[in-house]
C-alpha cells in the first residue's frame, strides 16, 4: 500500500455571507471527514473552488488545514494555476505550510502540447522537492493528460500519483496496467459513482466530492473492497449513486459547477456540518425549492431523519 491511499475527499470550502472563508465551519468539515475514517484530505482543488480564492486566502486555508489535521492524515494541496512559474510559487507555499504532496493540472488558458505539459511537470519537480500528483481534469483545463504523458512522468519519477477526473475509465485502466510495477504510485479516481469499479481495477484511492456529505459511506465502500466483499461494495455504491443525484437538482438554473458543489454545500448545511451554502461570485447558491428536493434525497438515503 502506498503512503497515499484510501478515501481522500476534496474538501469543500464553506463561506460566510460576506464571501469570506468560514473557518469555524471549515474546521467542522475537516473533523467530519477525519472522524469518519478518511485516509487523507485534498484541499484547494475544484471542489474547494480554488480558483475563486486569491493567493493569501489559499495560503490561509492550507495553513488552517495543516493546523487542524495535525498530522492525523496526509494533507494534499492543489496548486492550480494556468502557467508553470505561478504553479511553482503555489508549490513553494504548500511545502512551507506542511503539505505532504501537491496536485498539478496541465497548463490552461494557453494551448499547450503534451511535450510542453510534460516539461511543465518537470520544471515544477526541479524547483520544489515535494511529491507531485498529476490531475487529469479536461472539463476544467480543456486539455487531456495523455496516457503516454502520465506513464512517462511516472517512470521518470516526476510524479508519484494520478487523480483521474477525466471520466475516461478506459484510459485510467490502461494507466493502472502501465504502472502496476511502480509500487509507490498512487492512482485514484475522482468519480463518485464508479468507485467500486475503479477499486476492482486496482485503484489505490478515491477522491469523491460527495464524501463531504457522506464520508462514512465511502469509507464503508473502501473497507468492503479491501476485504473483497464486492457485493457489499456494490450495494454501498448504489446507495451513494442515489445520493449523488443532489448534484443535478439545480442543473439548468445554474452552471454545472455551481449545481454540483452547491448541492454538496446545501446538503452539508441541512446536515448541520456547515452554516451556509453560499457560493463564490458569480456562482449562485441553491434556493429553498432546491433545498427541499435535496433534503428529500438525504432522507431517502438515510442521512436525514
Amino acid at each position: 500500500m502506498t503512503k497515499f491511499h484510501g478515501v481522500v475527499p476534496p474538501v469543500v470550502t464553506p463561506l460566510n455571507l460576506d464571501f469570506t472563508v468560514d473557518y469555524s465551519s471549515y474546521t467542522k468539515v475537516l473533523e467530519h471527514l477525519i472522524g469518519a475514517g478518511c485516509h487523507g484530505v485534498f484541499v484547494l482543488g475544484s471542489t474547494s473552488e480554488v480558483v475563486f480564492h486569491d493567493e493569501r486566502t489559499r495560503q490561509q486555508i492550507l495553513e488552517h488545514t495543516v493546523k487542524v489535521v495535525n498530522g492525523r492524515v496526509p494533507v494534499i494541496a492543489g496548486v492550480v494555476d494556468p502557467t508553470t512559474d505561478r504553479v511553482i510559487n503555489h508549490t513553494k507555499v504548500a511545502k512551507a505550510a506542511g503539505a505532504a504532496a501537491v496536485v498539478v493540472t496541465a497548463p490552461f488558458y494557453t494551448v499547450t502540447s503534451q511535450a510542453e505539459t510534460m516539461d511543465h511537470f518537470r520544471y515544477i519537480k526541479d524547483a520544489v522537492d515535494i511529491p507531485l500528483v498529476a490531475y487529469d481534469i479536461p472539463v476544467c483545463v480543456h486539455a487531456k493528460l495523455a496516457r503516454s504523458t502520465v506513464t512517462t512522468l511516472a517512470k521518470e519519477g516526476v510524479i508519484i500519483g494520478l487523480k483521474d477526473s477525466s471520466g475516461d475509465d478506459g484510459n485510467f485502466r490502461y494507466a493502472l496496467l502501465d504502472l502496476a510495477e511502480y509500487k509507490e504510485m498512487f492512482l485514484m479516481t475522482g468519480s463518485e459513482i464508479v468507485v467500486d469499479n475503479a477499486l476492482q481495477m486496482g485503484a489505490h484511492g478515491v477522491v469523491p466530492g460527495l464524501a463531504n456529505v457522506d464520508p462514512h459511506g465511502y469509507v464503508r465502500l473502501w473497507d468492503a473492497a479491501q476485504r473483497g466483499d464486492w457485493v457489499a461494495a456494490r450495494k454501498e455504491q448504489e446507495r451513494l449513486c442515489k445520493l449523488f443525484e443532489i448534484v443535478w437538482v439545480a442543473q439548468g438554473r445554474v452552471s454545472g459547477g455551481a449545481s454540483g458543489v452547491g448541492g454538496f454545500k446545501t446538503a452539508m448545511r441541512s446536515l448541520g456540518i456547515i452554516d451556509t451554502n453560499v457560493m463564490p461570485r458569480p456562482r449562485q447558491a441553491l434556493n429553498d425549492t432546491e433545498t427541499t428536493k435535496i433534503d428529500a434525497i438525504l432522507r431517502s438515503t438515510g442521512l436525514l431523519g
